[in-house]
């Protein structure tokens, strides 16, 4: 008797290519996803961007909103990015969607576990979306997003080891290997904030103290010149004089806009910052050992301001110094957009398993209309 199965390809050619990691599929997404346009999407604690990039990470359209004041209720910031999307899909031809959020993702890239600045608390955000949307949806973290950009067009490009840091408000990090980026046995690889490096320092948020967020972030800078501002010390009137008295004005941006203007102070406290930096960085190396270190995020505005001192901190503080090859320090390329540009060329990833998939059911399809047409045929003999 003959049967469905008779009339198809052997299973095991048929199913092969549906058993690759999803290792393998990342290495190779740039070479074989889809050249479709992609949504990228970065979550903060302060904005949602949204933009439409295409294969070259060219972005075609970007809307940006401030993020919900009622973010205590997820379902309010989903609400946001439902609508962010809705919009470009007016005008674009969508095929996925790439979520870079601030906080830690779990490995199947589903469940944001934690996110400091939002409500999120194990929260599915991946079917959630997928469930409103018409495209399929990939969640990731924001600085693996943004690691991934530079890797792919900006500032590792070539690279096989690339560690990616980014400076704000605090620490974040990812690794890269191979065009593969390493998220760790439960996803939350890449804190690298959180390294202690000065036992019984500063209290972190993060409820340990002298982590490495605690001297060499945007909050440790503006920390820093506050408490000089307050001390009334004389290193610091120029800064007193620019805020009028009013401290609590002291921003990131301004202790580096004075410093390109020479304010010696403003000088003197990113190259406090971008010593500890190379601190930081020598010991991923002796750790990670990668070919480079991508510097992002908004305090690596001060360029070489920051990153000369953690270039000459990193040389002093690299084991083995002298003895062996050292990795490359750079400014990310991207600035403020890598991490929504990283995203959605990661979406492209789902894109091609979407695209695949929806192929494979219309195989099925066709394969069975040939058997049922069969079965027709051998009856009405």
């Amino acid at each position: 008797m003959s049967t469905y199965r008779d009339l198809t390809a052997p299973i095991g050619s048929r199913r092969a290519p549906v058993l690759r990691t999803v290792g393998t599929r990342e290495r190779r997404s740039h070479l074989t996803a889809p050249r479709v346009p992609t949504v990228g999407i970065d979550i903060g604690g302060t904005k949602v961007m949204a933009g439409v990039v295409d294969a070259d990470g060219n972005i075609l359209e970007k809307l940006r909103t401030e993020t919900p004041d009622k973010s205590k209720s997820p379902k309010v910031v989903e609400d946001t990015i439902v609508e962010l999307v809705l919009d470009l899909s007016d005008r674009h031809d969508v095929h996925a969607v790439g979520i870079g959020a601030a906080g830690w993702v779990d490995a199947d890239r589903n469940r944001v576990l934690f996110a400091p600045h939002l409500s999120w608390r194990n929260e599915p955000l991946r079917d959630r979306l997928s469930g409103r949307l018409s495209v399929p949806v990939l969640v990731d973290n924001d600085a693996n997003t943004a690691a991934w950009a530079e890797w792919r067009f900006g500032a590792g490009r070539g690279e096989d080891h690339l560690v990616m840091i980014t400076l704000g408000t605090g620490i974040g990090g990812a690794i890269l290997e191979d065009g593969q980026v390493k998220r760790g046995k439960y996803g939350v690889a890449g804190e690298f904030g959180h390294m202690q490096v000065v036992p019984g320092g500063h209290r972190c948020p993060c409820g340990n103290r002298g982590c490495w967020e605690q001297y060499s972030s945007g909050n440790a800078l503006v920390r820093e010149a506050k408490e000089l501002a307050a001390a009334d010390s004389p290193v610091a009137y120029g800064i007193i004089e620019h805020v009028k008295g009013n401290i609590d004005d002291i921003t990131g941006p301004m202790i580096t806009e004075l410093a390109r203007d020479g304010d010696a102070m403003c000088v003197e406290l990113l190259q406090d910052i971008g010593q500890w930096l190379g601190v930081g960085i020598a010991n991923l190396a002796a750790a990670l050992d990668p070919s480079c270190f991508v510097i992002g995020g908004g305090v690596s505005a001060a360029d070489d301001l920051l990153i000369g001192p953690a270039r000459d901190a990193f040389k002093r503080h690299l084991t083995g110094r002298g003895y062996r090859p050292e990795a490359r320090i750079t400014r990310a390329q991207l600035g403020p957009e890598a991490g929504m540009v990283g995203a959605a060329d990661l979406a492209r990833l789902v894109a091609r398993r979407f695209r695949r998939a929806k192929r494979r059911r219309v195989e099925r399809y066709e394969r069975y209309e040939r058997y049922a047409q069969a079965r027709r045929d051998r009856d009405t003999v």
